[in-house]
């Protein structure tokens, strides 16, 4: 049998759809647990040991774990909750060329390739042993909780494969931008505007100067984005503003433009502007940086020996998880999910040739680092 048939017999898109048309909502609960729930049958089916990190708000985050023997140990990593609330974005569809759903691409999608490709190297060899999947539970809401967890595990593995979508040319991803989000408090002191207008201490004029401030330490020449995304403040227009709020985020190629923004943010955060105003901040760095590196260049070579060709690669601005890893300096790539379009919208969908070229690839790579190659049934020590 060909490899394209095995590929086209594993990648079952009714079976798929049962992940798909499950709400995992990052805050519903119930709905990620229950994808979780079903993976897990699955990834149980091969092999895998089960060890679930319980949260009381959020879905369980889940690590996935096969033998361990001499070698590279793998870390295949994805996320279960998708950005729809229930009743807004829940059917799935196909036609002869894509499929189309909650999660199609990000990344339930992604989570599918992954397993569709552990189930070949277990049909292959009879087992999978020095690759785990951790799957976490909020990563469209920041991983804020899961991001520790994941650096936590992430230090015991030679290498990570992270599965959100791929490029529209299969391409893996190799950078993404880091990102911080900080939220401004201002208190100033309010005063009718006709009767008292020089006792007042105007907040919101404060929040205009911060605005102009951090919007200027923009660089687009290095990449570097500062947005103030949203503001608020005030009580009415006839009272001088006593209190503003302002929500701002950053993004950046390199550490080095992480450090000064983070500091200029945190600088400005807390420069009045305006006699009498008080300011604070909170937040701070979300997701370090993914940076190209020499380890990641090895691996490229390695991988693309693997599939007997090139892999093409490409950066991005969003943010994943694979931020999370490859700033602890494990080499990482990202983008091993099928192609899709139109995530975090009702029209995103997924391209279905491109799993089965996702599936033959990653089916490729993971037998590599299983240990063992097969030839006619019989296993021998690689």
């Amino acid at each position: 049998m060909s490899e394209e048939k095995k590929s086209k017999r594993l990648v079952n898109f009714t079976e798929l759809a049962q992940l798909v048309e499950i709400n995992s909502y990052t805050q519903n609960k119930a709905g990620v647990d229950q994808v979780g729930k079903l993976y897990s049958q699955w990834m149980a089916a091969i092999g895998f040991t089960i060890e679930r990190h319980r949260r009381a708000d959020i879905g369980d985050h889940i690590l996935y774990k096969s033998a361990k023997r001499k070698g590279k140990k793998v870390l295949l990593l994805g996320h279960f909750d998708t950005v729809f609330p229930p009743g807004t974005f829940e059917a799935f569809h196909e036609d002869p060329e894509w499929i189309y759903g909650p999660g199609v691409c990000d990344m339930k999608g992604g989570n599918y390739v992954a397993l569709s490709a552990l189930r070949q190297v277990y049909k292959d060899f009879g087992h999978v042993a020095n690759i785990d999947v951790l799957m976490v539970s909020d990563e469209e809401s920041g991983s804020d909780d899961s991001k520790y967890l994941t650096q936590e595990i992430a230090k015991d593995y030679d290498l990570c494969l992270v599965f959100e979508a791929a490029g529209p040319e299969n391409e893996v991803v190799i950078a993404r931008k880091g990102v911080a989000t900080y939220q401004i408090s201002i208190t100033g002191k309010a005063a009718h505007a006709g009767n008292h207008y020089h006792a007042g201490i105007n907040a919101n004029l404060a929040a205009a100067h911060l605005i102009i401030e951090l919007t200027a330490l923009t660089r687009n020449s290095f990449g570097t984005t500062v947005n103030t995304g949203k503001m608020s403040g005030g009580i009415g227009a006839n009272t001088i503003s006593p209190h503003a709020t302002i929500t701002v985020e950053a993004r950046f190629n390199n550490k080095t433009e992480k450090e000064r923004v983070l500091s200029e943010i945190e600088r400005i955060a807390t420069t009045p502007f305006i006699n009498g105003v008080k300011s604070s901040f909170t937040g701070g760095l979300q997701r370090d940086v993914m940076q190209m590196s020499n380890k990641q260049a090895l691996l490229i070579k390695e991988l693309e020996d693997l599939i007997g060709r090139p892999l093409k690669v490409e950066k991005r601005g969003g943010v994943s998880d694979a931020n999370t890893v490859s700033a602890m300096g494990i080499p990482t790539l990202d983008g091993f999910g099928p192609f899709g379009d139109g995530d975090h919208t009702i029209h995103e969908r997924a391209n279905k040739e491109s799993f089965i070229n996702r599936v033959d690839d990653v089916t490729k790579i993971l037998a590599h680092f299983n240990g063992k190659i097969s030839v006619n049934n019989i296993e021998k020590v690689a």
